[in-house]
């Protein structure tokens, strides 16, 4: 396959940023966080590998979904030799956060669907309030709104 002799095979990180649509601090923090990696000219200017554009777009779908910066970094570090993702990998990958989305997703839908019932607090509905924790029962269980969260479970 012969390359097109209009098309670089490194980016600088303006061309990236503007390819990819993702803003040049965000870049340089990818690359703080180990994400994504350049090269440095002569003259102390970064450059990309081309293929750094699909590894952008890949942290980008993942963020979107909701992966932590920290899961998507460790699914990266997996692949031989911290190249780009294929399609494969992200088949792979995207397969084992599949159940982690799964519940995100229920317990989002529950939220919603919970809080449509809700006025806004000052509440009308107390007896039936997500938030409410009378006598602060769940307060072993630890921090946060158990019962919103489905976590909390009411002592017999």
């Amino acid at each position: 396959m012969t390359e097109h002799p209009q098309i670089a095979r490194e980016l600088s990180v303006g061309q990236l940023a503007e390819r990819s649509g993702v803003a040049v601090s965000a870049l340089h923090f990818y690359e703080s966080k180990g994400l994504i990696s350049s090269r440095r000219t002569s003259g102390n200017q970064r450059r990309y590998p081309r293929d750094t554009l699909r590894r952008v777009a890949f942290i980008k779908v993942s963020q979107r979904v909701g992966i932590p910066l920290k899961t998507i970094r460790e699914a990266l570090g997996r692949l031989p030799e911290e190249r780009t993702p294929t399609r494969a990998d992200w088949a792979r990958l995207s397969a084992g956060w599949r159940e982690e989305l799964d519940t995100r997703i229920d317990q989002l839908t529950k939220l919603r669907d919970d809080l449509s019932d809700c006025i806004g607090c000052g509440c009308l509905s107390l007896s039936s309030c997500m938030l409410r924790n009378p006598y602060d029962v769940y307060a072993e269980q630890g921090p946060g709104p158990r019962r919103l969260l489905g976590t909390g479970k009411a002592r017999s």
